[in-house]
């Protein structure tokens, strides 16, 4: 029997390049994404390049009846092996300056629709699957214009470190990828000078391609006593 891969924001970005790892690897795998139209047809063609063993959804996380629609659908076939758990949203403002909806909007995409979804879908996890956290280099160096975004991902590290007592005895691992700066498409239209400084901080001086973060989800699936950890692949940022 194939199995089978969830992968939330998997049309573009760091999704997209592990939405193709897992199909590569064998996976029937269900992408998901907010509202970029565009972007999902493009990543259908890239996909449909390596298989056609996918589905794209378009699933709003900020959205509840979204989310219990996705797990419906998920219930319909039977299992999920692998969930990554990679859309998220961020929010540029400080301590004084964002209402509560913004707030609660960030919480509610990077942190409580994940946990909701792997409630929801904890029947249907078979024995020694996998389940990956895309985190963030900003939860482990703060950052002073995105507290919401680096918060919200110190706890999608905590929840790689804490469910794998809920997990325990099943042989399923549940890790988090903490990515520092990847050359995806919004980090791309950064001005030369933040990009600079950026490299300055990070011991290869440069950015990391998300295939590269890819990889480092690919090791997590592939390696059976990995479990509860927190990957970093910065590129030694902040090394100095």
């Amino acid at each position: 029997m194939m199995k089978r891969a969830l992968v939330t924001g998997g049309t573009k970005g760091i999704g997209l390049a592990i939405a193709g790892m897992l199909l590569q690897e064998g996976y029937f795998v269900t992408t998901t994404y907010a509202g970029d139209e565009e972007a999902a047809n493009e990543s259908r063609t890239v996909l449909s390049r390596i298989s056609n063993d996918f589905e794209t959804l378009r699933i709003d996380q900020s959205c509840k009846d979204d989310m219990h629609r996705l797990i419906r659908h998920l219930h319909e076939q039977q299992r999920i092996d692998c969930i990554i758990c990679n859309a998220g949203v961020t929010l540029r403002k400080g301590i004084t300056e964002f209402a509560d909806e913004e707030w609660e909007r960030v919480m509610q995409v990077n942190v409580n629709a994940p946990v909701f979804l792997i409630r929801d879908l904890y029947d249907i996890i078979p024995c020694g699957s996998r389940i990956v956290f895309i985190g963030s280099e900003m939860a482990i160096h703060p950052h002073g214009t995105s507290l919401a975004y680096g918060v919200t991902k110190s706890a999608v590290h905590a929840l790689a470190t804490n469910l794998v007592k809920f997990f325990e005895g099943t042989g399923t691992t549940i890790n988090a990828v903490a990515p520092g700066f990847v050359e995806t498409e919004w980090q791309k239209s950064k001005p030369e000078e933040i990009r600079n400084n950026i490299y300055r901080k990070t011991a290869v001086k440069r950015f990391a391609t998300v295939d590269e973060i890819a990889d480092a989800v690919k090791f997590c699936i592939g390696n059976a006593f990995v479990n509860g950890s927190v990957i970093e692949v910065s590129g030694g940022y902040c090394f100095k």
